[in-house]
């Protein structure tokens, strides 16, 4: 699609930037090369977007107005549509046009399949399904060729029996949370579940009362009303919390966040995190190479840990990736920490580090970019960046993260001028079906997978929506790469 195909709405001052990993073209700016650097993904300049996902190998954006854009790897239709024979990648956002005419509130990615939810409480489904996790038990017979059996290669109503609030996809496996409070499973969840329940969504038994679901890759987190935290599915790293490394199949209490107040929930490859209302990081499961935050120390945390790293931050959203992870402050600083293969812990990471690292944002003093690098972006936005320059050349317009995610190994973001933020002061006008629900929080993840989170964290909170992958490239299986 071209640069100009996403319209700008009118007064929309926000930007898409990427960065990290970029062989199957999930950084969207149309090139395959990795980058450390901030890139702007120009296809999505002033368009109004709410949410972003970032899966393995492919990212998601969706905006105000319901449209889903999608791109990177598409060999198994993960982007709505059929690969092309000699082009399975797509390196720039299109849209999905089979549910171009349902207004989309939410979506998520998992290991190489997409979930989608309308404003009507409908939840679709596409992509591979060989594990069942499309909850397309029939689509050979339906779409008759070899290639249908495994994969679905359009959008199409997956649970039409409920009324769904959330959707979440882990790497084989699909989740959703219904309008009262339920949760269903389908697809390969870890540990294996029955094999009658693989094909078919299934409720979890005697969970009830849930406000948002958060998936991993093979394991899931559940925050209820009372904001009490439980866990389930695989654990060989703690990605539980529970204390040890057993898995479990039905959710368990975490007692150590029964009273800290959480209203954000995020699951990564093999690790989990949770953001409370005053704004703090708690992290538990795999360490190694410093993907939770705690500095030099890489060790396994098997149960629910305060990242002291971030003691005098106020945080209001965290994302997991496959090794690495990002937070995002009430100011709007991007702050990154894990493995820095590929460029995922931005412009200012050197090395694998579970110290944060800050990730320079346009107007910055150690910022090497600008929005008025793009003299073609004018035309699209108007006088967005204010920019006249100062005498030491930097421009006096500073730019901040409205919200961030992580993929598998890479991340996306979506940015706006300081001025915005501030003057927004706790309303920003993210997803109006996510919002209605005011000091509630909605978090996504993908397969290797997070989903984004929405609402009011605190009296300063700003809403938001954003959603992280949490799985790094495995051919055949969700990924994570350690």
């Amino acid at each position: 699609m071209a640069d100009d195909a996403v319209t700008a709405a009118e007064g929309c001052r926000k930007l898409v930037y990427s960065w990290g990993a970029n062989e199957d073209g999930q950084l969207g700016t149309g090139a395959l090369t990795h980058s450390a650097a901030l890139q702007l993904v120009p296809a999505l300049a002033g368009a109004p977007v709410v949410q972003l996902v970032g899966g393995s190998r492919n990212s998601l954006a969706l905006t105000d107005d319901g449209r889903v854009f999608v791109w990177g790897w598409n060999q198994r239709s993960t982007l709505g549509h059929p690969p092309a024979p000699a082009a399975p990648r797509e390196a720039v956002p299109c849209q999905v046009e089979a549910i171009k005419d349902e207004k989309i509130v939410q979506a998520a990615i998992g290991g190489w399949h997409c979930l989608a939810l309308n404003e009507k409480g409908t939840a679709f489904s596409w992509g591979g399904n060989e594990y069942g996790q499309c909850a397309a038990k029939v689509a050979d017979k339906l779409q008759g060729n070899k290639l249908s059996a495994r994969d679905i290669l359009s959008p199409f109503p997956c649970v039409p029996q409920l009324r769904v609030k959330q959707v979440a996809a882990g790497g084989t496996h699909s989740m959703v949370l219904t309008r009262e409070g339920e949760v269903w499973v389908w697809g390969q969840p870890w540990p294996p579940a029955d094999a009658k329940q693989v094909w078919v969504p299934a409720r979890v038994p005697g969970l009830k009362g849930v406000r948002s679901i958060a998936v991993g890759a093979f394991h899931n987190l559940a925050l209820k009303a009372d904001g009490r935290v439980v866990a389930w599915g695989n654990n060989e790293y703690g990605q539980l919390g529970t204390g040890d490394t057993q898995p479990r199949s039905l959710p368990v209490e975490l007692p150590q966040l029964t009273h800290a107040d959480v209203v954000d929930i995020t699951a990564g490859g093999w690790h989990s995190m949770a953001v409370t209302r005053s704004g703090q990081v708690w992290a538990w499961g795999r360490g190694e190479h410093g993907r939770m935050g705690f500095g030099e120390d890489k060790t396994i945390k098997a149960v629910p840990t305060v990242v002291s790293l971030l003691a005098g931050e106020t945080v209001v959203q965290a994302s997991c990736g496959g090794t690495h992870s990002l937070v995002v402050t009430l100011d709007g600083r991007i702050f990154t920490f894990g493995r820095v293969d590929d460029g995922r812990l931005g412009p200012a990471g050197s090395v694998t580090t579970g110290d944060l690292v800050r990730v320079p944002l346009p107007g910055d003093p150690d910022a090497t970019f600008h929005p008025d690098d793009h003299p073609n972006l004018s035309s699209r936005l108007g006088s967005i960046s204010r920019s006249l320059s100062s005498s030491s050349g930097q421009p006096r317009c500073r730019w901040r993260a409205a919200f961030a995610v992580c993929g598998g190994r890479h991340n996306l973001a979506v940015l706006c001028p300081e001025e915005d933020l501030r003057e927004a002061s706790g309303h920003l006008p993210w997803h109006k079906a996510q919002a209605e629900r005011a000091g509630e929080v909605q978090v996504q993840v993908v397969g290797g997978v997070e989903q984004g989170t929405n609402g009011k964290i605190g009296e300063a909170t700003r809403q938001q929506v954003g959603s992280t992958s949490k799985g790094e490239r495995v051919e055949g299986a969700a990924s994570t790469d350690g």
